[in-house]
């Protein structure tokens, strides 16, 4: 699971009675599907196939973790260090971007002789580009440095930043105040007048958590300020009895491990 939003910070952030949630990209299915780090059910999570394989299995975001090397590149990579995942060691932040380049990234398939590398920010957007949305959960990173990317590969409609910390989010607030920012519930929050009070102080343009805290009425509520609530429910087994109880809620996005079952479950409950 991922870091909730740093909340004792976030009331310090003056809200505006005016407030409009920025939307989220414009997506061709009524349902969004996100892939989570990738459809990485073949290919390593977080890589250039994991992202492709997802693109081509009509996934409507690839989620991606974004962290800054040594020499302040952008790379995708989930963890702080790449111990778990790669044939290195060492902490991203301590190593330049030619290091990283000279690492592979461990197969799922120990047989197979295919080589992966840890991508770009740079290669992700120009493989996205026009063909999926980003969701990119932002470990890592400095605002304005990751928009001014997004904005020279023409890709300010196409993303959706996770707040993981409070300066995050009063960073990307000053760097592009129309990109969509993504909070999480947090787990505490179970009930509609507690999810009214959390977005009446926190301002999200789109809600993540788990799919299991909400309830139809929540749900409702978020739909009648304009909010998209897309939370997670990745697993290794998540399956049809999962995106059943998450469809009987009214949920309308789900991120996910398996990209490709559940768009085929859609595909087949009519709603893809």
């Amino acid at each position: 699971m991922r870091l909730p939003i740093l909340i004792t910070v976030l009331l310090s952030i003056t809200a505006s009675d005016n407030w409009q949630p920025n939307p989220a990209p414009v997506s061709k299915h009524k349902f969004i599907v996100a892939a989570h780090r990738g459809d990485h059910v073949i290919y390593p999570e977080n890589t250039l196939e994991a992202y492709r394989e997802a693109i081509k299995n009509e996934a409507d975001y690839v989620e991606i973790d974004l962290r800054t090397t040594k020499d302040g590149e952008l790379v995708s990579m989930h963890d702080g260090s790449v111990n778990r995942m790669t044939n290195g060691q060492g902490q991203i932040k301590d190593l330049t971007l030619a290091e990283l380049e000279l690492l592979q990234v461990k197969s799922k398939d120990i047989t197979s002789t295919e080589i992966y590398r840890i991508p770009t920010f740079k290669q992700i957007l120009q493989v996205c580009k026009n063909k999926i949305n980003i969701y990119l959960d932002f470990k890592a990173a400095d605002p304005a440095i990751a928009y001014q990317m997004i904005r020279q590969y023409g890709m300010e409609k196409q993303v959706l930043v996770y707040i993981n910390s409070a300066p995050q989010f009063t960073g990307w607030r000053k760097a592009a105040p129309k990109m969509p920012l993504m909070l999480s519930l947090p787990d505490s929050v179970k009930t509609v007048t507690g999810m009214a009070d959390f977005i009446s102080k926190y301002q999200p343009d789109i809600l993540d958590g788990s799919y299991k805290q909400y309830n139809a009425d929540m749900v409702k509520l978020a739909e009648s300020k304009h909010i998209p609530v897309w939370p997670d429910i990745q697993s290794a087994g998540e399956g049809p009895a999962d995106w059943d109880k998450a469809l009987a809620t009214g949920l309308s996005g789900l991120q996910t491990d398996h990209p490709a079952a559940l768009v085929k479950y859609l595909k087949g409950r009519g709603l893809r």
